[in-house]
C-alpha cells in the first residue's frame, strides 16, 4: 500500500447513473467512503438502496450506467480505467463474492476449472501448479478438494458459497467484497459461513466490504456500519453503537424489522414510499419529518465522534429528558422516598419500557412527566423546552398520558363523545364541530363505532375494553408527540389486552409518537419494546436496547426479575 495515503479504498461522490436524459436513474448518489486495512464495514439498508451497485461500481462491472466520482484504490482513480487495466486490480487487488451461487457459477463447467479461471487470468503456473493451488483452495474454505470434479448444481448452497469464496480469494486480494454471504442458507450453513469468514479475515488480513439484509451477521463480523437509503449514506458509525443507539430514523426502522436481533418482538416494517423530490428520500416515512425536510437534501455530517448522519434535525429527535427526578412522600411522620434521582429519555418514535414489580416507583415517574403529582426536585424537558405549567400537556402535539384505571380516570358521568373531547375543550381547540370530527377519527384509530348511538353513549355503559380504547382515544385527539401509557392492560381479559396492544402499537408504527409504556408484565415487553429501563426502589438500575437487557442482564435485580417472569419457559 502507498505509504503517503492511509486508506486502501477511498470513494468520493460516486454516483452511478442508468436511464436517459429525460428518464435517469441514481442507483448511487453522490456516496463517499473510506477503508483501511484490514478494516470490516458493513453496509445495510432496503431492496433497491444501491448496495450491490456500490459493490459493482468499485469492481469495474457496471454495464449501462454513467459513473461520476473517484473510485481510488491504493492512490489509483479506478473509473475511467480500461477493461484491460482494470483486470490488474480485479481479483488481484479486489475481488466480489456474489451473492446468488447458481446465477454466478457456470453449470456447465466443473467446480475446479471455475476456481482455476481467475488464477490463469493472473498467473502464469503450470497444470500441476493450478491444481495445487486449486487443492489449497478448497482446503482453505472447507471442501474436500474432491468436489472439484463435480458440477454447481452437485453441491448445497452453502458448499456453493464456499466456492464463490475460494475463487475470490484465489488472488490473494487486499479487499474482499462480500454480497449477502447467508442469503437463502439454513441456519447451519449461515453459521459455518460467518465463522469461515471471521477465521480467514483473521488468517489472512484482508478489508471487507460486507453488503446484506441479515443484520445479524453484520452485527457479528462488522466494525462499522454504513446504511444506504436511495443510492444515498444516511448514517454511518461504530456497528456496536449503531445497534444500540440508532442515529437516524431509516436505520432504527431497519433494526426494528430484523427478526435476528428483537426475536420476540412483533415485526413492523417502515411505513410510505420512496420519495422522488427534491429534498430528503425518506421524507414520507419519516416519523419526524418537517416542512424543511421536503424542501432539501440534508447533508451526511458528523454529530458526535465517529458518528455521521443526513438528517435536517442532526438525527432522531429527543422528545423527553428528565434529570435527577426525586419524590418524597410524606405520611403519619415517615418519609417515603418514591423516585430517587431517575433520569430518563426518550426519542422520536421509539417505545421505551419502563418495568419493575409493584411500589418500585414506575407510576409516580409516569404522573410527574405529565404534572398529575409535582416533584420534589429535577428538570423536565421537551423538545429541549423545560417543561413548567404543564405546557407540554396543554397543546396538540404535546405529552398526553393513559392511565392504568379508566373509570377512575374518566368520569363515568360523561358521554363517549364528551369524555373524548373534554382535552380539546380545555385548550379551546378549533370550533365544536371540528372537534367531533376530531373525536370521530379517534374512535376509528381505536377501532370504535363512531356512531350517533355509541357517541351519546354513557362511559358507565361500556365494557372494560372499550373504556380503555375510550381512554387511549382521549389521549390521542390532541396528536400526542409523546404518549405515556400507564399499566393499561392489567386488568383486561388475555384477547382484550392482545387486541388492545396491537391496536396501539399499529397506532405508534403508523403515527411514530413515542411512547413510555410503564408495566410489570415483561411479556409484554418483549412484543413492543426498542428500549427497556429497569426500575427498583424508586431508582432506574438498569437501561438498553431490549435484545440486549432482555437476554443479557447485567444488574442482578434484572436477573432476578427475568428469572422469575419466564421461569415456566424456561
Amino acid at each position: 500500500m502507498n505509504e503517503d495515503n492511509q486508506y486502501l479504498l477511498e470513494v468520493n461522490g460516486l454516483s452511478v447513473i442508468y436511464g436517459s436524459e429525460d428518464n435517469k436513474l441514481k442507483a448511487v448518489d453522490g456516496l463517499s467512503l473510506q477503508m483501511k486495512e484490514g478494516e470490516t464495514i458493513g453496509v445495510i439498508g432496503e431492496s433497491g438502496s444501491g448496495k450491490s451497485t456500490l459493490a459493482l461500481a468499485i469492481m469495474g462491472l457496471i454495464k449501462g450506467g454513467e459513473i461520476k466520482g473517484e473510485i481510488v484504490y491504493d492512490g489509483h482513480d479506478l473509473v475511467g480505467l480500461s477493461e484491460k487495466e482494470l483486470k490488474e486490480f480485479r481479483w488481484q487487488k479486489v475481488a466480489l463474492v456474489f451473492q446468488n451461487s447458481l446465477e454466478v457459477l457456470n453449470p456447465v463447467l466443473t467446480i475446479g476449472e471455475q476456481i482455476r479461471e481467475p488464477l490463469q487470468t493472473h498467473y502464469d503456473l503450470s497444470k500441476k501448479e493450478l491444481e495445487g493451488r486449486v487443492i489449497e483452495l478448497l482446503n482453505l474454505v472447507g471442501l474436500n478438494p474432491e468436489w472439484r470434479n463435480h458440477y454447481p448444481h452437485n453441491l448445497s448452497g452453502g458448499m456453493r458459497q464456499r466456492v464463490l469464496l475460494a475463487m475470490a480469494l484465489s488472488c490473494d486480494p487486499e479487499l474482499l467484497i462480500i454480497d449477502e454471504p447467508t442469503t437463502a442458507l439454513d441456519p447451519a450453513s449461515k453459521e459455518e459461513i460467518l465463522q469461515l469468514l471471521n477465521k480467514l479475515q483473521k488468517r489472512l488480513g484482508f478489508a471487507m466490504l460486507m453488503i446484506s439484509h441479515d443484520l445479524g451477521t453484520i452485527k457479528e463480523l462488522t466494525s462499522q456500519v454504513m446504511t444506504m437509503y436511495c443510492g444515498q449514506v444516511v448514517e454511518v458509525g461504530l456497528t456496536e453503537k449503531v445497534f444500540k443507539d440508532p442515529l437516524h430514523p431509516y436505520t432504527r426502522g431497519l433494526l426494528n424489522s430484523s427478526p435476528n436481533l428483537f426475536k420476540y418482538k412483533d415485526l413492523w416494517g417502515i411505513e410510505g414510499e420512496v420519495s422522488q423530490g427534491k429534498g430528503c428520500a425518506f421524507s414520507p416515512r419519516c416519523c419526524q419529518s418537517g416542512e424543511n425536510c421536503n424542501d432539501s437534501r440534508p447533508s451526511l455530517e458528523y454529530v458526535a465522534l465517529e458518528r455521521m448522519v443526513a438528517c435536517h434535525k442532526g438525527g432522531i429527535e429527543k422528545f423527553l429528558e428528565a434529570r435527577d427526578i426525586k419524590k418524597t412522600y410524606r405520611m403519619k411522620g415517615k418519609e417515603v422516598k418514591a423516585v430517587k434521582g431517575v433520569n430518563l429519555e426518550i426519542k422520536s418514535g421509539e417505545v421505551v419500557a419502563l418495568v419493575g414489580k409493584s411500589g418500585s416507583g414506575k407510576s409516580t415517574v409516569a404522573h410527574t412527566l405529565v404534572g398529575v403529582k409535582d416533584f420534589d426536585e429535577g428538570e423536565i424537558y421537551y423538545r429541549g423546552k423545560k417543561v413548567e405549567d404543564n405546557w407540554a400537556t396543554k397543546m396538540i402535539g404535546g405529552m398526553q398520558i393513559v392511565f392504568q384505571d379508566p373509570s377512575s380516570s374518566i368520569s363515568s358521568r360523561l358521554r363517549v363523545l364528551d369524555a373524548i373531547k373534554e382535552p380539546l375543550d380545555i385548550i379551546k381547540w378549533g370550533n365544536q364541530e371540528a372537534r367531533k370530527e376530531k373525536v370521530v377519527e379517534c374512535l376509528q384509530k381505536v377501532q370504535l363505532p363512531a356512531s350517533k348511538e355509541f357517541l351519546d353513549r354513557y362511559c358507565h355503559a361500556l365494557s372494560g375494553g372499550q373504556r380503555q380504547r375510550i381512554a387511549i382515544a382521549r389521549a390521542l385527539v390532541t396528536e400526542p408527540k409523546l404518549l405515556i401509557a400507564d399499566e393499561i392492560t392489567s386488568s383486561l381479559d388475555p384477547s382484550t389486552q392482545a387486541n388492545l396492544l396491537r391496536k396501539l402499537k399499529a397506532l405508534q408504527n403508523r403515527a411514530g409518537f413515542a411512547m413510555l409504556y410503564i408495566t410489570h408484565d415483561l411479556h409484554l415487553v418483549r412484543k413492543i419494546a426498542d428500549k427497556v429501563c429497569v426500575m427498583h426502589g424508586g431508582e432506574i438500575v438498569e437501561r438498553g436496547v431490549s435484545f440486549e437487557i432482555l437476554e443479557n442482564p447485567k444488574h442482578g435485580y434484572t436477573k432476578k426479575l427475568l428469572s422469575n417472569a419466564f421461569r415456566s419457559l424456561i
